[in-house]
């Protein structure tokens, strides 16, 4: 640029402006993903499973660099495809994508928009086969599917847009499945925003559970859900295929009739003291109409502070612990909301922005994709004092890092910013990146 773009601030004429700096960026960080991504071999995974069905016989940006690109942009902080015309000659996103420039705005949406059924199959063999590396390096003892269900905005003429009353806003209406203890998305399935929480949940879960019992039969199968998955067949589903369950009830007055004795006992307690909190837990066998046999039900009846009215919680389940362990086992899928919350605010999920809802559902796949390369990256690679952190939190620390490349005929430098004060979370990261034991096929 000429010296005619150099610009003083009038707060202080002794400060010249311009943006010749040279070739620099923002994203340094990203340096730490490409090495995390070849550790498990992410990227020769996507070149071998991943294509969709192009007429073309030759194209410059390849379906599997397209894909690998976006992810990046998501973890990034970049979620529209807009981006892409942006970072075209980001000197460090050319360098993890190996390539002179990056695939353009048009090229970006040109591939998504050729997704169909078989990119979303691919997509779902692609979640169980890094699945399966992780697991080869860290298999847990039990994993904790809960499930759930939410609400991504939408504004314009989508397919399958629609109002949710239970939203009381337009949108789709996803099933989700985060597994509680690691906060791994182990699948979502993009729905029309009229569907009832519920609905396909035993057909959404067949495959997960499949793949459990079939690769992970050590692994113990536990599973969590609120009212709105009160359905029999999964009832069913879960007690015929997983350790243990628990799934509320919505409380009603057949429900509090079967517990007239955990109100004496909360009478009991209370009788001297009205004014602080107390809590009784008890069961009962239970059989609903279209139930086909007695299952045991667990309820807690508690009197909050300050309040003379006592609130009612049931859950069915097949565990044999004390009642008050289904309970508070029950209580703890509330971190799946944060799990939910990053996802949407973190990994831009709503970013559903195509007409058709099957390239919706594809890109919602790529999100889910880039989230849980972050969540294992983080789980295994990041130093134990960040490894609780948000993304929000780990890009300003790790990933919006100050970077110059310096080219020189065998070599490119990134010279990092010399202030950031977390080069030693930076060095430790790679460093466990490193040492990681990589099952690779």
């Amino acid at each position: 640029m000429s010296i005619v773009n150099t610009l003083s601030p009038e707060s202080n004429r002794q400060i010249k402006i311009n943006f010749n700096g040279g070739d620099l960026s923002s994203d340094a960080g990203l340096l730490l993903i490409k090495e995390f991504v070849n550790k498990l071999g992410i990227d020769k995974l996507l070149s071998s499973v991943s294509k969709t069905n192009d007429p073309a016989l030759f194209r410059y940006h390849t379906d599997q660099e397209n894909l690998l690109q976006m992810i990046y942009m998501i973890i990034a902080g970049y979620f529209e495809d807009d981006a892409s015309g942006e970072l075209t000659n980001d000197p460090v996103f050319k360098s993890v994508l190996e390539k002179d420039a990056l695939a353009s705005q048009p090229t970006v949406s040109r591939f998504f928009n050729r997704t169909d059924e078989d990119t979303l199959n691919q997509s779902l063999t692609i979640g169980r086969m890094l699945r399966k590396k992780i697991y080869s390096i860290q298999e847990p003892q039990a994993v904790i599917l809960d499930l759930d269900s939410t609400l991504l905005d939408a504004y314009g003429r989508q397919e399958g847009r629609a109002s949710n009353f239970h939203y009381q806003s337009n949108g789709y209406h996803p099933l989700v499945c985060y597994d509680g203890m690691t906060g791994d998305l182990v699948k979502i399935q993009l729905r029309d925003g009229t569907q009832y929480s519920c609905t396909g949940v035993v057909d959404f879960l067949h495959p997960i559970l499949d793949e459990y019992l079939n690769v992970y039969p050590a692994i113990r199968i536990l599973l969590r859900g609120d009212s709105g998955f009160a359905t029999p067949g999964l009832y069913k589903q879960c007690e015929e295929n997983c350790t243990s369950y628990v799934i509320r009830l919505k409380e009603n007055g057949i429900l509090r009739e079967k517990a007239p004795h955990l109100l004496d006992g909360l009478d009991e307690i209370t009788q001297k003291n009205k004014v602080d909190y107390a809590v009784v837990y008890g069961e009962f066998m239970y059989k609903a109409g279209s139930w086909p046999y007695e299952r045991r039900v667990v309820c807690k009846v508690e009197k909050p502070e300050n309040q003379m009215v006592y609130m009612y919680t049931f859950v069915v389940t097949n565990m044999d612990s004390s009642p008050e362990y289904p309970i508070k086992f029950y209580y703890k899928r509330g971190l799946m909301e944060n799990f939910i919350k990053e996802s949407k605010s973190g990994f831009g999920f709503a970013s559903v922005s195509s007409h058709a809802r099957m390239v919706n559902a594809n890109r919602l796949q790529v999100h889910a994709l880039a989230y849980n390369i972050f969540n294992w990256f983080r789980r295994l690679a990041l130093p134990a004092n960040m490894r609780k952190q948000r993304i929000d939190t780990v890009r300003l620390k790790l990933m919006k890092i100050a970077v110059k490349a310096v080219r020189s005929a065998r070599y490119t430098t990134f010279k990092l910013c010399s202030s950031c004060p977390y080069k030693k979370e930076f060095y430790e990261t790679l460093s466990n990146i490193g040492k990681l034991n990589v099952q690779l096929e």
